[in-house]
């Protein structure tokens, strides 16, 4: 036997794992915890030929119609929470914004453009541990409009509420909730030590009791390992999101992390596709920092797994433009809304 045949052995049975694995997951059945972590494993599965099945999963799953969404920064700045990525914590001297709710007529007048171009999800986004008090009557009422009005749904994202608030979003018009995971368990403490996994768990929990689906991702690229990223997909199994974003993070000066070095392409396609494998029928949603990519790995990442995003300004960094955004998902072979072109 020649030295080459036990390394052609080894890549014809990592090969036939990844089709089980593919096969199962396209039957209706799931990944497995120890086969998640092979899937980041080149001795047990060759990059190409995890995204391949990652295509297929896409291909067989995903709705063609390209799922689009919005966001408000709708309470700005003076976070007390000590998240080293965020440019709204007090924590830290970064010049972001600050206010306390945005305006009615700003709020509204963002709603209207985002429908009119075609926008399917429109959220409002606060700062802070959790919203409460005067301005959490305030957001219930934009949000009250925001449903008579309609052509959209509607999402909030308003920090650690409390099950009886989520109620209050769910009467009000809402029909999600956001609230990112962010990064693997074992990552979390050594980026935030203000609040825990756990408690944005319960947060979680609580919307579901609400009736509220869960929209919840968190960031690649805050010096967490490509084990932890896999770590990071399968605890999100426990809550069950509908919805996903895949944020990559953009280092803000005045921040910890602002001298994170960037992820590769490489390590930002075989992270999407192991979160398709492992969340076959999610929304995997670019989120914040894909400006930060060539227009060639975004393709990729749509066919292998990316099938919606944030569109338009994002928080506290600059998001792609709208007609940008759903001119390439039509070139992915995603169908997108009609929008009004005066706009």
């Amino acid at each position: 036997m020649s030295h080459t045949e036990p390394e052609k052995i080894r890549n014809f049975a990592a090969a036939m794992d990844i089709i089980a694995i593919k096969q199962r997951i396209l039957a209706g059945g799931s990944v497995t915890a120890e086969e998640a972590y092979s899937l980041i494993d080149p001795c047990q599965c060759a990059p190409e030929a995890l995204r391949e099945a990652a295509a297929e999963v896409t291909r067989a799953f995903s709705p063609r119609t390209f799922d689009s969404c919005s966001i408000v920064n709708a309470r700005s700045g003076r976070c007390p929470e000590d998240c080293k990525w965020c440019a709204q914590s007090a924590h830290y001297s970064t010049g972001a914004d600050s206010y306390p709710v945005v305006d009615h007529d700003t709020c509204m007048r963002l709603a209207d453009h985002n429908r009119a171009m075609g926008i399917g999800r429109y959220s409002l986004v606060t700062s802070g541990r959790a919203l409460s008090g005067r301005p959490f009557e305030t957001i219930l009422g934009y949000f009250r409009e925001l449903a008579a009005t309609g052509g959209m749904g509607l999402c909030a994202s308003m920090g650690l509420l409390t099950t009886d608030q989520m109620r209050q979003l769910r009467l009000a018009g809402v029909t999600r909730y956001h609230c990112n995971l962010e990064t693997a368990p074992s990552h979390f403490p050594t980026l935030c030590s203000t609040h825990t996994i756990a408690d944005k768990i319960k947060a979680m929990e609580a919307a579901s009791e609400a009736g509220l689906e869960i929209c919840s991702g968190g960031i690649i690229g805050m010096g967490e390992t490509m084990r932890q990223r896999v770590e990071f997909a399968l605890e999100l199994r426990r809550v069950k999101p509908v919805s996903i974003p895949i944020n990559i993070l953009c280092p803000i000066p005045g921040t910890p992390l602002e001298s994170q070095p960037p992820l590769s392409d490489d390590e930002i396609l075989d992270t999407v596709a192991v979160f398709r494998l492992i969340h076959p029928h999610a929304v995997l949603r670019f989120a914040g920092g894909r400006m930060r990519i060539n227009p060639d790995t975004q393709r990729r990442a749509l066919r292998i797994g990316i099938n919606g995003a944030i569109m338009g300004d994002l928080l506290t960094t600059i998001g792609s433009q709208i007609r940008q955004d759903m001119q390439m998902a039509r070139e992915c072979g995603y169908e997108t809304p009609s929008h009004d072109d005066s706009i």
